[in-house]
């Protein structure tokens, strides 16, 4: 786990391909890198105090904390130009305070599995060498859920859940590359959508 202290903070905004998705990205890292934390709603937000805190503001839907940003969804009738200078000096001020963004240690690697098939290991190596970088930079994650007669399912997080061009990364993109890089794969699948 990351050890926190008080220090100074920038952040800075990103738009990214979800127009109601905003990225906070901060001058260090956050989480473990490669390791990713969802909260779809406040219920969800147990391990992090950060996202329960922004959770308050009735604007915010979906917090989402990966290596160095956060990013948060509002809701379709908040306007950013109303909404982004206040969530932004919140992160930072929680930031400065010196306390963690999640208060979890993870036991093990979540990419890694001994009981991984070769053919799941490869997968989930090409999603973390050649997806996570592409898609952490818009914002949000894909993460592996399961893969069964030729077809990957793969989880849509931050930006990336709801976002309208998600579907058409996920086939032009993902479904492209790694139907190319191993014959076994048929078809990339989005769950819980």
């Amino acid at each position: 786990m990351l050890k926190a202290q008080a220090r100074p903070v920038h952040l800075y905004m990103e738009a990214n391909p979800n127009p109601n998705s905003l990225k906070f990205v901060a001058n260090f890292m956050l989480v473990e890198e490669g390791v990713s934390y969802d909260f779809p709603d406040a219920a969800s937000a147990g391990a992090s105090q950060l996202a329960k805190e922004l959770f308050n503001f009735a604007a915010v839907q979906r917090v989402f904390i990966a290596s160095n940003f956060v990013t948060i969804t509002k809701s379709e009738d908040a306007e950013w130009a109303e909404v982004q200078t206040i969530f932004r000096d919140h992160i930072r001020q929680y930031l400065e305070s010196g306390q963690q963004a999640v208060q979890v240690l993870l036991e093990k690697d979540p990419l890694f599995d001994e009981n991984d098939s070769e053919i799941v290991k490869k997968i989930k190596g090409i999603l973390d060498e050649y997806i996570r970088p592409a898609v952490e930079q818009d914002g949000g994650a894909i993460v592996f859920h399961s893969f069964t007669d030729g077809i990957v399912k793969v989880l849509l997080q931050g930006s990336c859940s709801g976002c309208p061009s998600s579907t058409v990364t996920l086939k032009a993109g993902i479904q492209n590359l790694l139907t190319r890089m191993l014959p076994e794969v048929k078809e990339v699948q989005a769950e819980g959508v």
